[in-house]
Protein backbone atom coordinates (compact mmCIF):
# COMPACT_ATOMS: atom_id res chain seq x y z
CA UNK A 1 0.00 0.00 0.00
CA UNK A 2 3.04 2.21 1.03
CA UNK A 3 4.45 1.65 -2.24
CA UNK A 4 1.19 2.57 -4.25
CA UNK A 5 1.08 5.88 -2.27
CA UNK A 6 4.46 6.77 -3.65
CA UNK A 7 4.14 6.03 -6.86
CA UNK A 8 0.64 8.09 -7.16
CA UNK A 9 2.07 11.08 -5.47
CA UNK A 10 4.83 11.18 -7.92
CA UNK A 11 2.92 10.85 -10.70
CA UNK A 12 0.87 13.94 -9.07
CA UNK A 13 3.93 15.54 -8.90
CA UNK A 14 4.42 15.70 -12.61
CA UNK A 15 1.64 17.30 -13.29
CA UNK A 16 1.86 19.76 -10.77
CA UNK A 17 4.78 21.45 -11.76
CA UNK A 18 3.64 21.73 -15.42
CA UNK A 19 5.15 24.67 -16.99
CA UNK A 20 6.51 25.86 -13.77
CA UNK A 21 10.43 25.10 -14.08
CA UNK A 22 11.78 26.81 -17.38
CA UNK A 23 15.44 26.42 -18.62
CA UNK A 24 16.94 29.18 -20.92
CA UNK A 25 19.81 29.78 -23.54
CA UNK A 26 19.94 33.40 -24.04
CA UNK A 27 22.86 35.44 -26.67
CA UNK A 28 23.23 38.89 -27.73
CA UNK A 29 25.11 41.74 -26.75
CA UNK A 30 26.61 43.99 -23.73
CA UNK A 31 26.65 47.31 -24.14
CA UNK A 32 28.56 49.01 -21.45
CA UNK A 33 27.99 52.64 -20.54
CA UNK A 34 30.22 54.66 -17.97
CA UNK A 35 32.77 52.18 -19.01
CA UNK A 36 36.14 54.61 -18.32
CA UNK A 37 37.93 52.94 -15.18
CA UNK A 38 39.88 55.48 -14.00
CA UNK A 39 43.60 55.83 -13.85
CA UNK A 40 46.50 55.45 -12.59
CA UNK A 41 48.11 58.53 -12.22
CA UNK A 42 46.18 62.17 -10.83
CA UNK A 43 45.30 64.66 -13.08
CA UNK A 44 47.78 66.91 -12.11
CA UNK A 45 50.17 63.72 -13.50
CA UNK A 46 48.35 63.92 -17.14
CA UNK A 47 45.78 61.10 -15.86
CA UNK A 48 42.63 60.95 -17.44
CA UNK A 49 39.69 58.74 -16.49
CA UNK A 50 39.81 56.83 -19.26
CA UNK A 51 43.22 55.92 -19.35
CA UNK A 52 41.53 52.21 -18.49
CA UNK A 53 38.19 51.39 -20.21
CA UNK A 54 35.93 48.87 -21.53
CA UNK A 55 34.63 47.76 -24.40
CA UNK A 56 31.56 46.56 -25.78
CA UNK A 57 30.68 42.74 -26.57
CA UNK A 58 28.76 39.84 -27.03
CA UNK A 59 27.08 37.98 -23.68
CA UNK A 60 25.24 34.50 -23.30
CA UNK A 61 23.75 33.03 -20.67
CA UNK A 62 21.92 30.38 -19.03
CA UNK A 63 18.53 31.03 -16.69
CA UNK A 64 16.36 28.38 -14.29
CA UNK A 65 12.77 30.03 -13.60
CA UNK A 66 10.37 29.07 -11.29
CA UNK A 67 7.25 30.12 -11.63
CA UNK A 68 4.96 29.53 -9.04
CA UNK A 69 2.08 31.65 -8.87
CA UNK A 70 0.26 32.80 -11.25
CA UNK A 71 2.07 36.35 -11.99
CA UNK A 72 4.99 35.85 -10.46
CA UNK A 73 8.16 34.30 -10.50
CA UNK A 74 11.45 33.19 -9.80
CA UNK A 75 14.86 33.22 -11.81
CA UNK A 76 18.80 32.20 -10.75
CA UNK A 77 21.61 33.16 -14.03
CA UNK A 78 25.07 32.82 -15.12
CA UNK A 79 26.35 34.87 -18.08
CA UNK A 80 29.62 35.17 -19.90
CA UNK A 81 30.61 38.61 -21.18
CA UNK A 82 33.55 38.70 -23.81
CA UNK A 83 35.06 42.36 -23.51
CA UNK A 84 38.49 44.13 -24.30
CA UNK A 85 40.45 46.28 -21.72
CA UNK A 86 41.49 49.50 -23.64
CA UNK A 87 44.72 50.92 -21.23
CA UNK A 88 46.25 53.83 -22.89
CA UNK A 89 49.13 53.17 -24.95
CA UNK A 90 48.61 49.86 -26.03
CA UNK A 91 46.12 47.90 -28.20
CA UNK A 92 42.64 46.58 -26.43
CA UNK A 93 43.14 43.13 -24.85
CA UNK A 94 40.58 40.95 -24.85
CA UNK A 95 38.85 39.79 -21.19
CA UNK A 96 36.14 38.08 -19.30
CA UNK A 97 33.14 39.51 -17.15
CA UNK A 98 31.35 36.60 -15.61
CA UNK A 99 28.32 37.15 -14.07
CA UNK A 100 25.67 35.10 -11.45
CA UNK A 101 22.48 36.66 -9.62
CA UNK A 102 18.98 36.17 -8.54
CA UNK A 103 16.18 38.05 -9.89
CA UNK A 104 12.20 38.40 -9.10
CA UNK A 105 9.95 37.84 -12.15
CA UNK A 106 6.48 39.80 -12.38
CA UNK A 107 4.51 38.89 -15.24
CA UNK A 108 1.86 40.87 -16.99
CA UNK A 109 -0.39 37.60 -18.05
CA UNK A 110 -0.92 34.85 -15.64
CA UNK A 111 0.63 31.16 -16.25
CA UNK A 112 0.20 29.32 -19.06
CA UNK A 113 -1.13 32.89 -21.67
CA UNK A 114 0.85 32.46 -24.77
CA UNK A 115 2.99 35.66 -24.68
CA UNK A 116 4.10 36.34 -21.65
CA UNK A 117 5.84 40.02 -20.94
CA UNK A 118 7.35 40.27 -17.65
CA UNK A 119 9.53 42.96 -15.73
CA UNK A 120 12.25 42.10 -13.59
CA UNK A 121 14.59 43.23 -11.00
CA UNK A 122 17.82 41.61 -8.90
CA UNK A 123 20.54 41.52 -7.36
CA UNK A 124 23.97 39.59 -8.08
CA UNK A 125 28.06 39.41 -8.71
CA UNK A 126 30.20 40.83 -11.70
CA UNK A 127 33.20 38.89 -11.89
CA UNK A 128 35.68 41.11 -14.19
CA UNK A 129 38.58 39.25 -15.28
CA UNK A 130 41.83 41.06 -16.83
CA UNK A 131 43.74 40.18 -19.58
CA UNK A 132 46.23 37.08 -18.34
CA UNK A 133 43.80 35.64 -15.62
CA UNK A 134 41.12 32.80 -14.81
CA UNK A 135 38.49 33.60 -13.16
CA UNK A 136 38.97 29.59 -11.88
CA UNK A 137 42.19 30.62 -10.17
CA UNK A 138 40.73 33.79 -8.40
CA UNK A 139 42.31 35.98 -10.87
CA UNK A 140 39.13 38.18 -10.90
CA UNK A 141 37.66 41.34 -9.40
CA UNK A 142 34.65 40.48 -7.85
CA UNK A 143 31.98 43.82 -7.30
CA UNK A 144 28.11 42.76 -6.07
CA UNK A 145 25.36 45.36 -7.47
CA UNK A 146 21.59 45.10 -8.77
CA UNK A 147 20.20 44.74 -12.27
CA UNK A 148 16.30 45.22 -13.58
CA UNK A 149 14.77 45.08 -16.95
CA UNK A 150 12.21 43.59 -18.92
CA UNK A 151 11.24 41.12 -22.03
CA UNK A 152 8.75 38.53 -23.06
CA UNK A 153 8.53 35.09 -22.81
CA UNK A 154 6.69 33.42 -26.20
CA UNK A 155 5.01 29.71 -25.85
CA UNK A 156 5.70 28.32 -29.56
CA UNK A 157 5.52 24.52 -28.05
CA UNK A 158 3.68 23.36 -25.18
CA UNK A 159 7.38 22.49 -24.40
CA UNK A 160 9.73 24.90 -26.22
CA UNK A 161 9.61 29.12 -26.42
CA UNK A 162 11.13 32.01 -27.48
CA UNK A 163 12.39 34.89 -25.43
CA UNK A 164 13.34 38.24 -25.10
CA UNK A 165 15.58 40.35 -22.65
CA UNK A 166 16.49 44.38 -22.13
CA UNK A 167 18.34 44.53 -19.15
CA UNK A 168 20.50 46.99 -17.49
CA UNK A 169 23.45 45.81 -14.93
CA UNK A 170 24.94 48.28 -12.63
CA UNK A 171 28.40 47.55 -10.32
CA UNK A 172 31.37 49.46 -8.58
CA UNK A 173 34.13 49.75 -11.20
CA UNK A 174 36.46 47.10 -11.41
CA UNK A 175 40.42 46.86 -10.58
CA UNK A 176 40.61 49.50 -8.28
CA UNK A 177 42.60 52.23 -9.51
CA UNK A 178 43.41 55.14 -7.41
CA UNK A 179 42.64 58.14 -9.01
CA UNK A 180 39.61 59.53 -11.60
CA UNK A 181 37.64 56.41 -11.11
CA UNK A 182 33.80 57.99 -11.40
CA UNK A 183 30.31 56.17 -10.61
CA UNK A 184 29.36 52.62 -11.24
CA UNK A 185 29.83 50.49 -14.57
CA UNK A 186 26.20 50.18 -16.55
CA UNK A 187 25.77 46.92 -18.74
CA UNK A 188 22.62 46.89 -20.87
CA UNK A 189 21.89 43.70 -22.28
CA UNK A 190 19.71 43.07 -25.42
CA UNK A 191 19.14 39.58 -26.18
CA UNK A 192 17.24 36.71 -27.48
CA UNK A 193 16.63 33.41 -25.96
CA UNK A 194 15.39 29.35 -26.59
CA UNK A 195 14.05 27.98 -23.68
CA UNK A 196 12.52 24.29 -22.77
CA UNK A 197 9.16 24.69 -20.09
CA UNK A 198 8.72 22.01 -18.02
Amino acid sequence: MKKLVVVLFLAGAGSAWGQLFEVWFNGGQSLLSNKSLGSDLPASAGGLKNDFALEDGFRFSIRMDLNNESHFGHEVQYAYSRSKLDAVGSAPVGMAIHQGGYNFLLYATPEGTRIRPFATGGVGFANYVPPGASATSGGGDNKFGFNYGGGVKVKVTSLFGLRLDVRQYTTPKPFNLPYLKEGWIRQNEISAGFGVMF
